[in-house]
């Protein structure tokens, strides 16, 4: 197994950018699953059974959760995209240096 490894900045932009864009449609979707299936729309769909209150209750809870879970996987998949973006500046500026230390300290 080789040792040599190489960073490409360019590449780490690109996937920078593609979990930029899973983050952005992902926070999305969930501001619309909010809107379409919030407290409201629930006991709307449920109607005002008392035997239904325990099921509204509890897909209330559901939705709440499962929108909070999915906007902290947004946050996250945003999160991986700058620290791919500063890992790429980074390597791209050590590249820039390293290519100033081959030309005899010229950059």
């Amino acid at each position: 197994m080789s040792g040599d490894f190489y960073v490409d900045p360019q590449e780490l932009a690109k996937l920078a950018n593609a979990f930029d864009t899973r983050a952005y449609d992902l926070a999305s979707a969930v501001k619309g699953f909010q809107g379409a299936a919030g407290a409201e729309q629930i006991h709307d769909g449920f109607g005002l059974l008392t035997e239904s209150e325990e099921v509204t209750s509890t897909y209330v809870e559901l939705a709440s959760e499962m929108a909070e879970s999915l906007g902290d996987l947004a946050r996250h998949f945003d999160e991986v995209s700058q620290a791919l973006k500063d890992n790429a500046e980074n390597s791209a500026a050590s590249d820039d240096a390293l290519t100033g230390l081959f030309k005899g300290g010229r950059t």
